[in-house]
């Protein structure tokens, strides 16, 4: 997933929450994200958040907050992210001692990954596995 400048990613999933606080200690806690940067409002919205796995990053922020990327956002359905990991076994034991609801177990697929599948609390679909498709990036 790497970029064109120096292993920066070129695409960035970004989630509006209703509880981004809540989303952000999910995919940390459950999911294994870190945190690179939260940004809040006066009121504690979350503005703007990064949060980061491997090579990759996801961005949230609050619902309701304002502005344009808000309001096109406003009836968006719940979005579906790939995230590749090593291990998965691992991983999904991770999110199952965290309450993630699970999906789908770790299946082997026919191409040769490695996946599970879980919901997160609003309803986002975050499938983690071994495969790791190459970008010719």
């Amino acid at each position: 997933m790497a970029g064109l400048d120096g292993g920066r990613p070129s695409i960035y999933p970004t989630l509006l929450y209703a509880d981004a606080k809540a989303a952000i200690r999910q995919l940390t806690e459950a999911f294994g994200f870190t945190e690179a940067s939260v940004y809040e409002g006066e009121d504690g919205t979350v503005m703007h958040a990064e949060l980061v796995q491997g090579h990759g990053a996801v961005m949230l922020g609050s619902k309701g907050r304002g502005g344009a990327f808000d309001t096109a956002m406003k009836d968006a359905g719940p979005a579906g992210v790939y995230v590749v990991v090593d291990d998965i076994d691992a991983h999904h034991q991770r999110a199952v001692d965290h309450g993630a609801e699970i999906v789908m177990p770790p299946t082997d697929q026919d191409y040769g990954s490695r996946d599970y599948m879980a919901r997160d609390l609003e309803g986002n679909i975050w499938s983690f596995g071994t495969y790791a498709p190459e970008t010719g990036a």
